[in-house]
């Protein structure tokens, strides 16, 4: 066993992307089981998913583990060496990021192992796909390979987006899938101008590169950057490109919400690693191209998101609204472009997608007891579960708005303090306090009306929700807890991956290799300069004797 262990060790950083992807193809050669003795097919399908899903779990923590120490896990596919070849990188903020993403899997899939499986064909497969896209995003090394991975994670929640079928689903399935596929096509552009001008999509090679360039070569970066912002803004739900996403959201079954919590994520990662730092102060000429958009963008989508969550009528609507207004303080907390509000905007992350993705799958449980009313935000018959559901909406609740002790409250005060200073303090302070008060009381009126506002005359609930939906729903509730046992190492943590994100040189002989004559970046990958044009000759102008 020690012998099997040891062989596996040195590919850990690729099995995140290989486990899903097998996985996903042996659920598919194991079939679909609709009914009858396929039922047996599907017990198997539960079984082999979750263990994956909690394999993945593992794998995960071992990198994050690796990373902790400071140490950059790069894999060289085909031993081809980089910026040649493809590479996977795993460092403090992919660990984090891949175990993050199976945090929210576990969960996820165990609750829709408690019957929303079996609404659709090939649930669990796609749900694999999905995860092979996101952890590939997450470990890739170069901006193509980003592309993708993005693809792969899109073409899976297509057909999560539609799982359960319903017209409502189809009809907000085909918006999202048309603005993805432009999005798409803008990502296409960015990058061949990004490719164009500097001859790599390397992340490590790019982040060299951008600093020697002038002139028109900048022009045509800044370009590509500014059209990458509006790709990644799409994905992560930035305003003014964040309206698709409380329709789509709320139209989804519970659990393929929850998981989208985590793929709005990846917007937010693509955004930080191009433009926090491929672009970021050592860039050179084309240094932080997306610091007069970020933050005023940022802060105006936590704001929209927060006063969207008031002004819904339905429960998904509200939590997809809250999930719009997170993001923004993430993305605010990113455009302050420094160690200690990205360290904030880390913490704020991992937070806020379990409570997110928690409360998803809370509110369907919520809506399920509630008669014909189901998940409308008006009076209804007194739920079966009051207590337990009530306490776990409180719970989220107070996380969300940033009371203390709960992690929510500590990303928000990272954030301010690392606002302190800025010059955008008094506009950080008011959005990021105004957003929390709004979110408590959006929170607020939706509790009142559930468990306090009934009517009587209506008939009660005649049964609670199942266990194997309520564990995992109070599993991803508690984890918030969880982090605020856990504050002080994971703060070090983030801190330490805010810090190692600045270091470009250490990122680029981690990847490029280190040229033991001098210990430097090799000559190799010496910035590119597009071929100057042929001179022009006049054939009507013969040299004179």
């Amino acid at each position: 066993m020690s012998g099997l262990f040891s062989a596996v060790w040195p590919h850990l950083s690729i099995l995140p992307v290989l486990l899903p992807a097998f996985t996903g193809m042996a659920l598919l050669l194991l079939g679909d089981a609709p009914s009858g003795h396929g039922q047996a097919r599907l017990k198997w399908a539960r079984r082999l998913s979750l263990s994956s899903v909690a394999l993945g779990l593992w794998i995960a923590v071992s990198l994050m583990g690796e990373a902790s120490t400071g140490a950059l896990q790069v894999y060289r596919l085909g031993e081809w060496p980089a910026p040649f070849g493809i590479v996977l990188v795993v460092d403090r903020l992919s660990a984090l990021m891949l175990v993050l993403t199976q945090l929210v899997a576990l969960p996820v899939l165990w609750y829709a192992s408690g019957g929303w499986d079996t609404h659709g064909r090939y649930f669990h497969a796609i749900f694999h796909f999905q995860l092979m896209g996101l952890c590939g995003a997450f470990v890739t090394g170069d901006i193509f390979n980003l592309f993708v991975f993005f693809e792969i994670l899109l073409i899976a929640s297509y057909v999560l987006m539609v799982h359960g079928q319903g017209k409502g689903r189809f009809q907000a399935g085909v918006h999202y899938v048309v603005l993805n596929l432009l999005a798409s096509a803008l990502f296409l552009i960015g990058v061949s101008l990004l490719y164009a001008v500097t001859g790599t999509l390397n992340l490590a090679d790019l982040a060299l590169r951008v600093t020697q360039l002038s002139g028109m070569e900048a022009v045509m970066a800044r370009s590509a950057a500014l059209i990458l912002l509006v790709v990644f803004g799409f994905k992560a739900a930035l305003l003014p490109l964040s309206l698709w996403l409380p329709g789509t959201y709320a139209a989804a079954t519970a659990p393929v919400a929850a998981l989208f919590a985590i793929m709005t994520k990846v917007g937010v990662y693509a955004i930080l690693r191009v433009h926090g730092v491929i672009f970021g102060d050592a860039a050179g000429e084309v240094a932080r191209v997306a610091e007069p958009w970020l933050l005023p963008l940022a802060m105006g989508t936590s704001v929209l998101g927060a006063l969207g969550a008031l002004a819904s009528r339905t429960l998904p609507r509200l939590v997809a609204w809250l999930t719009v207004a997170s993001v923004g303080t993430i993305l605010a907390a990113l455009g302050l472009f420094t160690p200690a509000a990205w360290s904030a905007a880390f913490y704020y992350l991992v937070h806020s997608t379990l409570v997110v993705a928690g409360l998803f799958l809370l509110v369907e449980l919520v809506a399920a007891q509630r008669g014909d009313v189901a998940e409308a935000l008006a009076p209804a018959s007194p739920v079966a579960q009051p207590v337990l559901l009530g306490l776990m909406l409180l719970l989220a609740a107070a996380s969300v708005a940033g009371l203390p002790p709960l992690p929510g409250f500590l990303g928000k005060v990272m954030l301010l303090k690392a606002a302190w200073s800025t010059p955008m303090q008094s506009w950080v302070w008011t959005v990021v306090l105004g957003v929390g008060f709004l979110s408590l009381l959006a929170l607020a009126r939706a509790g009142s009306l559930l468990f306090w506002n009934v009517r009587p005359d209506l008939p009660a609930a005649s049964s609670g929700a199942s266990p194997r939906l309520v564990i995992p729903t109070l599993i991803l509730c508690l984890m918030g807890v969880v982090m605020s046992i856990f504050a002080a190492p994971l703060q070090r943590y983030t801190d330490a991956t805010a810090t190692q994100l600045l270091d470009r040189q250490g990122y680029a002989r981690a990847v490029l290799g280190v040229d033991p004559a001098t210990g430097e970046v090799p000559v190799s990958v010496r910035p590119y300069r597009m071929p100057e044009p042929a001179a022009q000759t006049n054939p009507s102008r013969e040299a004179q004797p």
